[in-house]
């Protein structure tokens, strides 16, 4: 029964590892920065613009609420895709740094140092995956953002180029996170 149980936390630990499902920490992460990123055209709308804050408020809450939301979903997104991809370039690198730890030790076996890599395999792939999955995509929203507001809709009027640029701006980032490569 021991050895069933043990057998069976290892699996819901190694499955966990390849889930979509993201850590409470990673959650809280994407939260803030796509919080922070979506209230960036507040600013833009609002001082270059020359919307009134006060007059545009239930658009502004709304385009940042939506944005912060889809660009949420795309951190997740491309954290998955990018977490197998790393593991895999960075899997000769760990097994060296726990090559070198389990060197001395004579009295470890070869399932607990494969155990070691994989978990160390993991957090090094999780955390460059949500480090560049943020970066990647807050790149791309504002270029698409600062190239749909000062370009493409430069002659709308600023309602119009606010709620269509954050909404395409938000939409291109979330497609683009749902490829497969």
């Amino acid at each position: 029964m021991s050895n069933q149980r043990s057998t069976s936390r290892d699996e819901d630990l190694l499955l966990q590892d390849f889930s979509r499902n993201v850590t409470t920490k990673s959650r809280a992460l994407f939260s803030g920065n796509a919080a922070v990123v979506s209230a960036i055209p507040l600013w833009l709308f609002w001082r270059i613009h020359q919307m009134d804050f006060s007059s545009y408020f239930i658009h502004f809450i709304l385009g940042t609420i939506v944005s912060t939301y889809f660009l949420n979903l795309a951190y997740q997104n491309m954290k998955f895709i990018l977490k197998h991809k790393i593991a895999q370039k960075r899997e000769e690198a760990v097994n060296r740094e726990i090559s070198k730890i389990f060197a001395s030790d004579k009295s470890a076996n070869k399932k607990d140092k494969d155990d070691r890599v994989l978990t160390r395999k993991n957090e090094v792939a999780d955390f460059e995956a949500t480090t560049f999955s943020i970066f990647y995509n807050n790149a791309f929203y504002l270029v698409c953002l600062l190239v749909l507001s000062f370009f493409v809709l430069k002659n709308f009027s600023p309602t119009v180029n606010y709620l269509f640029s954050v909404a395409l701006s938000t939409a291109m980032v979330f497609l683009f996170s749902t490829g497969q490569k």
